[in-house]
């Protein structure tokens, strides 16, 4: 690719960033994360986050971040172990709602991060979740009409079919949560 067109490239690649990540539309979704972790929080309850492959990455970071920085408690199901304990019992399909069952206490909430919001383990464990009566976030991109969206009490959702985008953004969304939390976006620790 020539620098002109690399320099057009990321122009454009960039602008779809602004666009989509830094709408203040997302500001009162944001806000309602915030207070749900605040909720989470001082009852002493967790923050369960789970997604498939680089969204799990992203859960994994969202759980370490939520506990180290935020002081709420929050876990993730990445162990592959778990995984495939759970898949080889109940099915692919089901083991992140079999972890969900396993590990939930009334008053958590379970954070879901799926691109496509259709992934049957993720959707499936959204349903779970419900069931319970714990609080469902999403974070989804692709399609507005997602199975994932339409589960979800707090909806971070992407106008975009490109995974890494819709990733890049699901990451700066959930961090910013975070920092929300803290209440400032440096710190030491």
């Amino acid at each position: 690719m020539k620098v002109c067109h690399l320099k057009e490239f990321l122009d454009n690649y960039f602008d779809v960033y602004k666009k989509l990540a830094f709408d203040p539309a997302i500001y009162p979704v944001i806000d309602r994360f915030r207070a749900l972790a605040l909720r989470v929080q001082q009852s002493n309850n967790k923050l369960m986050l789970a997604g498939n492959g680089a969204s799990a990455t992203i859960s994994a970071h969202g759980a370490f971040d939520f506990t180290k920085q935020g002081k709420v408690r929050a876990t993730t199901f990445n162990e592959p172990g778990l995984i495939t304990c759970f898949s080889n019992d109940y099915g692919y399909e089901n083991w992140v709602g079999e972890a969900i069952k396993s590990y939930a206490d009334a008053g958590d909430a379970v954070v879901l991060i799926s691109v496509s919001g259709s992934s049957p383990n993720v959707v499936n464990a959204a349903k779970v979740a419900k069931q319970m009566g714990l609080d469902v976030v999403a974070f989804t991109g692709r399609h507005a009409d997602n199975p994932l969206r339409k589960l979800a009490d707090i909806d971070f959702w992407v106008d975009s079919h490109a995974y890494n985008i819709v990733e890049g953004i699901h990451s700066i969304w959930l961090t910013a949560v975070i920092d929300a939390v803290i209440g400032k976006s440096v710190y030491e620790t």
